[in-house]
C-alpha cells in the first residue's frame, strides 16, 4: 500500500530558523506547517506554504498549545471549549496563507504535548475533532491510532501516523524523549520506517521488542541536524522496498 511521508515544518520564529524546510520539501509528501502557537509566524507560514505548493507537497495545519517558550512541549491546562477555538483559529490562519499560495489545507495534525494529551483525554480529543470538523469540510485528522483521538474522530477522516525516528513503548505510545533510546539514530530510523510500512510494527524500549503500529503516514522530524539526510535515506529505502510514497490527502 502507498505510504505518506510527512515532516513538521515552518517551526522558526522571527529571525530564528529550525531545520532546512526547502530541502525537506524535496523529499516528503506532506508538510505539517506550524500555525504560530508553538512556533511559526505569518511570514514563515506564507513562505512555507509557497514552497510546499511549488514542490507539490500537501499542506497540513500543525496546531499546538499557545506555548512559544516551551515549543508546545509543555502540558497546558485548558478548557475543551477554549482548545476548540484555539485550534480553529490556527487552522483558519494557515488556510488563508495556503489559499494565497494557490492551494488549501488538507489535514490537521496536533503538535507535541497536545498530540499526547488528545491521545489520552477524550474531552480534549473531542474538542480538537470539533475544530477540524468546523474549519472546512473534508479536512483529515492525522494522529496516533488506537487512542482517544481516533475514537473521537467520528465526524472527520482519521489517518494513522507513525514515527520513523522515535521509539515506542509496549503500549504503542511514543517513548518520552527523556527515556534512553527514545530518539532513534538515523540508521535505526531508516529501518523503522521500512518496518512500519511493511509489517506495521515498531521497536519498543520497554517491552518484548516490537509493538503493532498501524500507519498510513510516517513522520520524520525536521529539527535535527541530520534530518534531511535521514529523510532522504528513508525515502530511498521505501523506494527500494517497492513501497509507493504518496500523499494521503
Amino acid at each position: 500500500m502507498p505510504l505518506d511521508l510527512n515532516s513538521d515544518l515552518g517551526e522558526g520564529f522571527g529571525p530564528w530558523r529550525m531545520g532546512d524546510d526547502a530541502a525537506m520539501l524535496d523529499i516528503v509528501t506532506s508538510a505539517n506547517i506550524a500555525c504560530g502557537f508553538h512556533a511559526g509566524d505569518p511570514t514563515i507560514m506564507r513562505r512555507t506554504c509557497e514552497l510546499a505548493v511549488a514542490k507539490g507537497v500537501r499542506i497540513g495545519a500543525h496546531v499546538g498549545y499557545r506555548d512559544l517558550v516551551g515549543f508546545g512541549r509543555r502540558d497546558i491546562a485548558i478548557a475543551p471549549a477554549d482548545l476548540r477555538d484555539e485550534v480553529l483559529y490556527q487552522i483558519g490562519a494557515l488556510a488563508a496563507f495556503a489559499r494565497a499560495a494557490g492551494d488549501r489545507v488538507r489535514y490537521v495534525k496536533p503538535h507535541g504535548a497536545l498530540y499526547h494529551a488528545a491521545a489520552r483525554d477524550r474531552l480534549l480529543a473531542e474538542a480538537l475533532v470539533a475544530a477540524v470538523a468546523e474549519a472546512e469540510p473534508g479536512l483529515a485528522l492525522l494522529g496516533p491510532m488506537g487512542t482517544e483521538l481516533e475514537r473521537a474522530a467520528e465526524r472527520v477522516r482519521f489517518v494513522g501516523e507513525g514515527f520513523a525516528d522515535r521509539a515506542y513503548t509496549a503500549t504503542g505510545s511514543l517513548a518520552p524523549r527523556g527515556v534512553a533510546g527514545a530518539v532513534l539514530s538515523p540508521d535505526d530510523a531508516v529501518a523503522q520506517a521500512t518496518t512500519l510500512a511493511l509489517s506495521g510494527t515498531a521497536r519498543t524500549v520497554d517491552g518484548p521488542g516490537t509493538v503493532a503500529v498501524s500507519v498510513a503516514s510516517v513522520c520524520v522530524h525536521g529539527d535535527s541536524p541530520a534530518a534531511v539526510e535521514m529523510a532522504r535515506r528513508i525515502r530511498g529505502a521505501l523506494d527500494e522496498a517497492g513501497i509507493p510514497v504518496e500523499p494521503f490527502s
